[in-house]
């Protein structure tokens, strides 16, 4: 009887690339550095790109811009681009959004003022859950995408209780969705000493970079401690089910009275929101599961 036992020993997992969140103040080489990183695809959603240097430094780098006037203010659009660049072959290696805070506070923007258009009040937190549902699909899609992806936010204060219970500023965080940092590999706080830029450590899940460390904020000292092969590395194409095999999928689940509960768990393991995105390899096993369990002869 073939085992039914799934997991793989350390060598035959794939090594991924890097997901990041950086954050910091104005002018303190958050995006500078990110240039850096191997065939940028960059999308600017807040216009410095336009700027001669960084347009400079930008060709040198052999990036690609995506502006505001390409759609780079919805999540909407930023989500398509990222599904592209999972779907479709090409040769960037990085994924840049600068910054995040901006269409993200656009998006809650856009909704407050269609709630208020409506003659309702924004209550309850309700011009933010659109952005957020969004957030989330975005950070799916990201987690799918075999490029190293910097998301790059604004810096804004983290409020906490002292001593004696009362409300007072802790720190400094990024101005974003406030999961973000817990739905990626690593969260890093830019800032200047002296003439140098460096990076300390907010959130790690990597061994080369421990919580708390400061390190020397570059895309060469990065690459140094993930990995140079790694970051360097020829992207793969995820290639998405094919619409015999959604329908395939689709009338077996409805033939056989698949419960919503699997259908979202087979969802969620795949990383999907819906079976048409699910990749090819995996809703060819739910098939072939469903096939197995329900098609075979009664005893």
């Amino acid at each position: 009887m073939a085992s039914k036992l799934k997991a793989l020993s350390p060598g035959q997992v794939k090594p991924v690339r890097p997901k990041v969140l950086i954050f910091g103040k104005s002018g303190h080489g958050k995006t500078w550095a990110s240039i850096d990183f191997p065939r940028a695809y960059y999308i600017d959603t807040e216009g410095g790109a336009t700027l001669p240097h960084y347009q400079e430094k930008l060709a040198a780098a052999g990036a690609v811009v995506m502006g505001v006037s390409e759609g780079a203010l919805s999540l909407d659009t930023i989500i398509e681009q990222v599904r592209a660049l999972a779907t479709e072959k090409h040769d960037f290696k990085t994924l840049i959004i600068d910054s995040i805070t901006k269409v993200f506070q656009h998006e809650i923007a856009e909704e407050h003022e269609r709630i208020v258009s409506k003659g309702h009040k924004d209550e309850f937190g309700a011009s933010k859950k659109p952005a957020v549902a969004k957030m989330r699909q975005l950070v799916s899609w990201i987690s799918r995408l075999d490029m190293n992806v910097i998301l790059i936010a604004h810096e804004t204060a983290e409020w906490g209780k002292d001593s004696k219970g009362e409300r007072t500023q802790i720190g400094y965080t990024f101005d974003a969705w406030e999961k973000l940092e817990y739905e990626l590999d690593l969260c890093l706080q830019i800032f200047k000493q002296g003439n140098s830029r460096k990076a300390r450590v907010r959130k790690s899940r990597l061994i080369g970079f421990p919580e708390s460390e400061v390190i020397d904020w570059s895309a060469a000292e990065f690459a140094r401690r993930y990995g140079q092969d790694v970051i360097e590395k020829d992207v793969d194409t995820l290639v998405l089910a094919t619409t015999e095999q959604v329908k395939e999928l689709h009338y077996l689940l409805d033939t056989f009275k698949v419960d919503e509960a699997t259908r979202s768990k087979w969802l969620a393991a795949a990383k999907a929101d819906d079976f048409s995105e699910m990749d090819t390899s995996a809703i060819e096993k739910c098939i072939n599961f469903l096939k197995a369990k329900f098609q075979q002869p009664a005893a």
